[in-house]
């Protein structure tokens, strides 16, 4: 009887294992799709849920899952089976995606078959070429010629497996059953973010307005999601940044109807928000699109014109410090049920517009706002005023004599001239950060400290008329 040595065992259980790993892929595409979750998180991360129903044979299995994201992180990715039927053994994940370009490096070093046509009669010279570079261009052999440039077409004897016409992560699985399962494949990926964006319309008297809000969503992944149940996560995770391969693209700009739709329901998730959408929705390989996040009409509105000065001109004389000053127009509202409203609102840009004489919305302003949790308040600068501008100037400064060994003291005088060239009244606040340990010695018009180091006036203006404000500060080192 012949004996087998060990090591011939070994060899062919080897050979047996990579045979099998190495058999013919099963391939898994959308059609296989059976539902799908994402949920976007805020700075371009997403979690993808992709459920699929597949047939595998028994045993050992190459799985090519098609159609996932090309930004995925592929050590997130986590296959299983919900039938508990299959172990994964390793997973690749293939974004080498087939190209001119991507071909012929696959091909240097290996031969090719050119295809040359003669201008003049139309007949085709057919050569076996050798690829020596495809660097920034093709340096090719040709007999005992080198030719660079592309002499002609060029033909191949086949696609190498590594590349791929869609972004492929290859599951290598140990499978108990060749029945049908259903299987999940979940893992994170760029390419996926999400804003919000807000539009508010001011009333006539600037003292309410209507807001809408609009969850933008934008897919740069490399693939196309159908009908997922869409879920948003507000709020500032902690993330390890890791480089990332860089993916092409074309942004497709594909803005949806601002229809009547039913705003997000949301919830608290840990210290974050979740916003979830009540319908399937599409997002489409490099597509940016709007569904409705919020609606709220007559909120009660707080206007503010607002002159903010500085503590520099405290400690030294200086004179003149401005002419035709600009006061800026803020608006400011609560984020409360009372005001008809009161849900955390996600960070993003807030447009307002107000109608003209004749009706028409036209655009007054934007700023951004942070996350805003519910009972907060909202506080917009949308530009500075055209017709309410101020002068200002330091009439007096001096040095007193030091308090204590180490400190100093000063004292100074100074003039605000308020102009107003609309045609009715306006209230303008005066912020003036004082530094250091501070008095008011004497002022025009009633003042309050309104902070540590902070005095605040305000100020009526009768319509097409100036008003002075004076005062007297000392500080103390």
């Amino acid at each position: 009887m012949l004996k087998t040595s060990p090591i011939f065992c070994c060899l062919a259980a080897s050979v047996i294992l990579v045979s099998s790993l190495s058999a013919a892929e099963i391939r898994s595409t959308l059609s296989d799709q059976r539902e799908l979750a994402v949920t976007i998180y805020n700075n371009d991360l997403a979690l993808v849920k992709d459920q699929r129903k597949i047939k595998l044979e028994s045993g050992l299995n190459s799985l090519a899952l098609r159609d996932v994201s090309a930004q995925i992180r592929p050590e997130t990715a986590l296959l299983k089976s919900l039938d508990g039927r299959f172990s994964v053994l390793e997973q690749n994940f293939d974004f080498d995606l087939l190209t001119p370009q991507k071909l012929l490096e696959k091909f240097v070093g290996k031969s090719v078959e050119v295809i040359q046509t003669n201008p003049a009669n139309g007949v085709e010279k057919r050569e076996q070429a050798d690829v020596l570079a495809a660097n920034d261009g093709v340096v090719l052999k040709i007999g005992d010629r080198i030719e660079t440039g592309m002499p002609g077409r060029i033909i191949y004897g086949n696609v190498p497996a590594d590349l791929r016409d869609r972004p492929t992560l290859v599951v290598k699985l140990d499978n108990k059953t060749s029945k049908e399962q259903n299987v999940e494949l979940s893992y994170l990926t760029g390419g996926l973010g999400w804003r919000a964006d807000y539009v508010a319309e001011l009333n006539a008297a600037d003292d309410k307005l209507d807001l809408s809000g609009w969850v933008t969503l934008t897919n740069t992944s490399g693939t196309s999601y159908r009908n997922a149940r869409l879920q948003l996560v507000a709020g500032d995770i902690n993330r390890i940044r890791e480089p990332q391969p860089a993916v092409g693209g074309v942004l497709r700009q594909e803005m949806m109807a601002k229809n009547a739709s039913a705003p997000m329901e949301q919830e608290t998730l840990l210290e974050y928000h979740l916003y979830t959408l009540e319908r399937p929705t599409t997002i489409a390989e490099s597509q940016t699109k709007q569904v409705a996040l919020l609606s709220a009409t007559a909120i009660p509105v707080r206007k503010e014109m607002l002159l903010k000065g500085s503590d520099y001109y405290y400690r030294a004389s200086y004179g003149d410090l401005g002419h035709k000053m600009k006061v800026g127009v803020y608006v400011e509202f609560d984020n409360k049920e009372s005001a008809r409203l009161g849900m955390p609102l996600p960070k993003g840009i807030m447009r307002v517009y107000k109608n003209d004489s004749s009706g028409n919305a036209q655009f007054v302003g934007e700023d951004a706002i942070d996350h805003t949790p519910k009972n907060e308040t909202v506080r917009l600068k949308l530009g500075d005023a055209f017709d309410v501008t101020a002068d200002k100037k330091q009439t007096d400064f001096k040095k007193l004599p030091a308090p204590a060994k180490g400190s100093n003291s000063f004292e100074s005088a100074y003039e605000i001239v308020l102009k107003n060239a609309k045609k009715e009244r306006v209230t303008v606040t005066l912020q003036e950060p004082v530094p250091g340990d501070w008095k008011l010695l004497d002022s025009s018009h009633p003042g309050t400290k309104a902070s540590s180091n902070t005095a605040v006036w305000k100020i009526e203006i009768p319509a097409e008329a100036n008003v002075t404000l004076r005062y007297r500060v000392q500080v103390k080192y």
